[in-house]
């Protein structure tokens, strides 16, 4: 295995970071990619990977991600990530969830984790107990933001989907427009709902058959097998389960003129961005459109390190703020004819200073 530095995703990360607790049996990796507008935030990820190189593979690119998504939000934080390695039973205990959070602890908080896939707002409670470094704590009162991140992340990607149907297909509304949603999760889920609330016609999809047959029958929609999603017909292909499916074979499948989901890193290479500009399908950059998470949780900890309060009102006004950067994203794509995603790329290299 070459050194992580050699890895294709390394891209001058200012921190890689092994964390091994034997008394625990806790594994993790903890990734700084920039610090630049200030300490490195994003989540923590609780996944049973295949081997090291995988679990490497995702710190690297999340964190990455992320100090673009914090940068384009418009929030004064770097990049960060974790990813926990778990066992195949996906074993989590009290013992390595402290020990996680002695060593975020341990780097003075020059990283502020969050709520991730496998994680809970209960472990966000204990890894505060052991550090003041945290994201996206319970709130206190119906009216203040915290908690769980996955219903702004949704309505954020909800916004953004109705920008990109305004600037592809002209339309103001959703009203018929035929949306297939990959991953009825959290996100994925309140992200269906919010459509359905507007009059679009869904199909979805999910590993988890109950519950998306469940979705299904409560919103009207129509349930396809998790491998068929991407053969579907439809106005706006919505990924949002897990990254990198958005390769060769995925791109040449896809049978609508818009993307416009919350998975990170749904590229898997960078040459997918312009096969997906050249077969004329606008593009929602990832990073951009799924920022309504950390816009929240960032909030949240940035108000409470003042001794303030933040308002759930004050967050759902910054996120009006996403589908205005995907404008300006597509603009810019349209006047210069460069992908969508290098232009977001290039807008967020330059406000981390890189």
């Amino acid at each position: 295995m070459p050194a992580f530095w050699e890895e294709p995703d390394f891209d001058d990360h200012e921190l890689v970071q092994v964390v091994r607790d034997r008394a625990s049996g806790l594994t993790a990796i903890i990734a700084l990619h920039s610090t630049h507008l200030g300490p490195g935030a994003g989540g923590t990820r609780f996944w049973h990977y295949a081997d090291g190189a995988g679990a490497l593979r995702d710190a690297l690119r999340l964190s990455r991600g992320m100090s673009y998504k914090n940068a384009m939000a418009g929030l004064p934080m770097g990049g960060g990530k974790a990813v926990i390695l778990a066992d195949e039973n996906r074993t989590k205990t009290p013992e390595m969830i402290a020990a996680f959070g002695d060593a975020i602890a341990a780097l003075n908080g020059r990283y502020v984790t969050a709520e991730d896939v496998g994680m809970s707002e209960a472990d966000m409670v204990a890894i505060h107990q052991r550090t003041r470094h945290v994201c996206g704590l319970p709130a206190t009162d119906p009216d203040l933001a915290g908690g769980d991140p996955g219903p702004f992340t949704s309505r954020g990607i909800f916004y953004g989907v109705k920008a990109a149907v305004r600037h592809k297909l002209g339309r103001d509304d959703l009203s018929g427009v035929h949306v297939a949603v990959q991953g009825t999760g959290s996100v994925g889920g309140g992200l269906a709902r919010l459509l359905a609330a507007e009059g679009a016609k869904l199909t979805l999809a999910d590993v988890n058959v109950d519950r998306v047959a469940a979705l299904a029958a409560e919103l009207g929609g129509t349930a396809v097998n998790a491998g068929a999603i991407m053969d579907v017909e439809c106005d706006v292909f919505s990924p949002n389960a897990l990254g990198a499916i958005l390769d060769d074979g995925g791109i040449a499948r896809i049978k609508a003129p818009i993307v416009a989901g919350g998975a990170n890193n749904q590229l898997a290479r960078p040459k997918h961005g312009p096969m997906l500009h050249d077969r004329g399908i606008l593009y929602a950059p990832d990073y951009v459109i799924n920022g309504g998470g950390i816009i929240a949780v960032t909030l949240e900890y940035l108000a409470r390190e003042k001794g303030q309060p933040c308002t759930r009102a004050e967050v759902m006004e910054r996120l009006e703020e996403i589908p205005l950067r995907l404008e300006a994203i597509w603009r810019e794509s349209d006047a210069c004819g460069q992908p969508a995603d290098q232009v977001a790329d290039a807008m967020a290299q330059r406000l981390i200073g890189r």
